[in-house]
């Protein structure tokens, strides 16, 4: 039994271990740059100037971050990949690829583009976006730009082998593609199994690519349980686990593929150090962390943006967000990022990361 009492005081105790981690990190980055790739869990402005719905640069996003709405993050304050370069050293964000502009580019470039997938034709309904394939020449436009500044293409290697790459990709894959057949074909065309292998077929030669680029240290994300966002739950309706039970199979499908490619990539590419980071074990794993709302987004849905997505009538969300696990009906609320960041840099559990977690990467 519980009280409310008791949940402040397991939120005070989680909010001391967390700037106590993070105190400990400040300083000299671990690594000397950082590359992100992936989709709105870290996109951090490079949606705002496209044709697309598929945009978080407006109230009430970005009530919490010290800029405000217009930093584009599809959440209420930062994001994953701005609390783990925090836990890396850094001690400003990594900026978006679509402003990042001179030498800032060597300490690493955020790629992330909502909506995005590996596949190119992912979450083409909701108007432009970065896929994989788009995020990986646009790195290739940034090496030749630190090259520039370096002068040498050893030089660039050099730096890009000692650097931190993380990947958050394939979630839309299912979100705005294989789970939608009024859009798109991939239901008709391949069941759940093949869907899962071409889809890791594909992630496969997008992470090779990234390690003939100079990518060695790679931590990627596996899918977490889709079938228990909010969105999902409000589309297909609850199971007896509480989640939309076929969609967590299916997505169980990817990951277990995921983890036979990443050991394959570490065992066949030269000086290789990939891990997985188990999203499923980080978001349910553990001791409670202060959350008492799991189900149920802070914000007020809109029915006009991107599905899922926060009402753009400048309606004020819940006053108590660090007690909310979802900020709208896909995306986590600065104070679960916090959670998933701290357990990707540092595993509570042996089942957060393999083979490593994301502090074991860096100094390697």
């Amino acid at each position: 039994m519980s009280s409310c009492g008791d949940h402040i005081v397991i939120w005070f105790i989680l909010i001391i271990s967390m700037f106590i981690m993070f105190s400990m990190v400040k300083g000299k980055p671990q690594v000397p740059c950082y590359f992100i790739f992936g989709d709105s869990i870290v996109d951090n402005g490079n949606n705002n100037n496209l044709i697309t719905t598929a945009k978080a640069n407006y109230f009430p996003y970005g009530i919490d971050f010290p800029t405000g709405p217009q930093n584009g993050r599809f959440t209420n304050g930062r994001n994953k990949a701005d609390f783990i370069a925090e836990l890396i050293g850094f001690n400003s964000s990594i900026p978006p690829y679509a402003t990042a502009r001179g030498n800032e580019i060597l300490r690493g470039v955020n790629y992330g583009s909502g909506i995005a997938g590996i596949r190119d034709e992912t979450g083409y309904r909701w108007g432009d976006r970065i896929s994989m394939n788009r995020q990986l020449l646009n790195h290739q436009v940034t090496i030749l730009k630190i090259t520039s500044i370096l002068g040498n293409v050893a030089a660039t290697r050099s730096l890009l082998n000692k650097c931190l790459y993380t990947v958050d990709m394939g979630n839309n894959d299912y979100l705005n593609n294989y789970l939608e057949p009024r859009f798109y074909p991939s239901s008709q065309l391949f069941s759940p199994d093949r869907f899962a292998t071409i889809l890791v077929q594909q992630f496969e030669g997008q992470l090779r690519s990234l390690h003939g680029y100079g990518a060695r240290k790679v931590a990627v994300s596996n899918i977490g349980l889709l079938g228990c966002l909010p969105e999902e739950i409000r589309t297909f309706g609850r199971n007896a686990s509480g989640c939309v039970d076929f969609i967590n199979n299916y997505v169980q499908l990817f990951n277990q593929k995921l983890k036979v490619l990443i050991d394959d990539l570490n065992t066949n590419l030269p000086n290789a150090r990939f891990i997985i980071l188990n999203q499923t074990s980080i978001s349910t794993g553990g001791p409670p962390t202060g959350f008492t709302v799991f189900d149920s987004p802070c914000c007020i849905i809109s029915n006009t943006t991107a599905k899922g997505q926060c009402s753009l009538d400048g309606q004020i969300p819940c006053s108590n967000r660090n007690q909310y696990v979802f900020f709208d009906n896909f995306h986590p609320t600065e104070a679960a990022y916090m959670a998933i960041a701290r357990r990707s840099y540092n595993a509570l559990l042996p089942s957060d990361s393999s083979p490593t977690d994301i502090r074991g990467l860096v100094h390697t």
